[in-house]
């Protein structure tokens, strides 16, 4: 491949994927949806890769790509379940009587600072980070617009999102790429849970204590779930049991479990819509809807990202950069690095890129990367997709300059977790 490296392909592709990068670095600014430029920008690659092999002679692109489709086809339909699941939870407003219940407690600030991010943490294991972080941002905005209370919360609730989805297979794509590799079982993630609550936990206790003291006003807003929220609940787990299950024990494809647990829901809804067929619109049920809802941006750049990246991998790049990083600076140090890096590049094509060099690491080193790349994002605000998404809660209050004065703390967490690591699991 090193042919490849050196020819006027590799310079292209080298140059465009960096311009695609940069397009999706900026979407906010730019209110360009980042899957534009990745899809493009990968399929693009791979014809000048395809030219260039017709023109020379030789090569194999073809299968390497549909390798690349295999994988990507895999974590697409586990991730669109998945959130079919997330649609369906919210739209029976499971969420939104969670999210009353709190503010009718009339709990204090600090009260609600550690609950909203105790939830954050453990509910993010098996919803998505996005997902959790910004239904928790919803409560403690709609309890107050205090800015001293606000900021650090959702802070907080960022941390406790993505350091949540670092312990499980499904807290986030990273994990569950981890996973699906066969690099990490489904209960060694377990190891590092420690870790995680580490991580979340530090930042947190710096926070505390500049945090306002007394409560906001009550509520009297009730909202109740829709009929089937419990059933669906039920099923959510049970989907999750019977991916873990097909993966465990019938070497079969976490995919196929879940979408077992998708024609589970799709009965659900065939029953609830019977029963319901004299209710008004708002109270029928219609799983293809829910389907509709799932955020396709996100599993298109996905596709694109695993497009571009794996583009990069054949023409000779992530060996390149194994040798240097990995080669160079030892694994460790590496894989810390990685988790930095993160903070500035979404961790999806990090992580694959890391896979994609596939370096020589034992289940601790690979325990490590699943850390730093999963948790490394809460360093900036526009780090992962947690914090992009609660960014748009409250602009007013919460801005990236906002959040860089408590990066300090989230800093020491990211390095405490590392440390709890290197004391836990340095020589498995």
């Amino acid at each position: 491949m090193h042919e490849l490296i050196n020819s006027w392909v590799g310079v292209v592709s080298l140059i465009g994927f960096v311009l695609a990068y940069t397009l999706v670095i900026f979407e906010e600014k730019l209110h360009l949806r980042k899957s534009k430029p990745v899809i493009l920008i990968g399929c693009i690659l791979w014809a000048l890769i395809a030219f260039y092999e017709a023109t020379h002679g030789g090569g194999h692109a073809e299968e390497h790509v549909k390798d690349l489709l295999e994988e990507i086809a895999e974590l697409f339909f586990f991730i669109l379940v998945a959130m079919t699941y997330i649609n369906t939870l919210q739209e029976r407003l499971v969420f939104e009587s969670l999210k009353s219940w709190l503010i009718k407690k009339g709990f204090s600030y600090r009260s609600l600072f550690w609950i909203t991010g105790i939830i954050t943490f453990f509910l993010s294991s098996v919803a998505d980070n996005l997902t959790s972080a910004l239904l928790m941002a919803t409560v403690v905005s709609a309890v107050s617009s205090n800015r001293s209370y606000i900021v650090p919360s959702f802070v907080n609730i960022i941390v406790a999102a993505n350091a949540g989805g670092a312990w499980s297979p499904f807290g986030d794509i990273t994990t569950l790429m981890v996973w699906t590799a066969h690099k990490v079982d489904t209960l060694q993630f377990m190891y590092i849970f420690i870790p995680s609550a580490v991580n979340w936990f530090v930042p947190a206790f710096i926070m505390f204590f500049f945090l306002p003291k007394g409560k906001p006003e009550g509520s009297i807003v009730s909202v109740k779930m829709k009929p089937g929220a419990r059933r669906t609940i039920f099923l959510g787990f049970l989907t999750i049991a019977t991916a873990v299950s097909f993966h465990q024990f019938l070497n079969l494809p976490p995919f196929l479990g879940m979408m077992t647990g998708l024609g589970f829901l799709m009965f659900l809804g065939w029953h609830l819509k019977r029963n319901h067929a004299n209710k008004t619109t708002e109270d029928q049920f219609n799983i293809f809807r829910k389907i509709e809802r799932a955020e396709f941006d996100t599993l298109l750049f996905f596709f694109g990202i695993i497009i571009a990246v794996g583009a990069l991998q054949y023409i000779g790049y992530l060996a390149l950069l194994s040798h240097s990083l990995y080669g160079g600076l030892g694994n460790t140090t590496a894989n810390t690095a990685v988790g930095v890096i993160s903070a500035v590049v979404d961790n999806i094509p990090v992580m694959f890129a890391v896979l994609q060099m596939d370096p020589n690491m034992g289940l601790g080193q690979w325990l490590l990367i699943t850390l730093t790349a999963g948790t490394g994002g809460s360093l900036l605000s526009i780090g992962s997709a947690a914090g992009v998404a609660v960014m748009g809660v409250r602009r007013d209050l919460y801005t990236f300059a906002a959040h860089l004065k408590w990066t300090f703390a989230v800093a020491l967490g990211y390095i405490a977790s590392i440390g709890m690591w290197w004391l836990l699991l340095r020589n498995f």
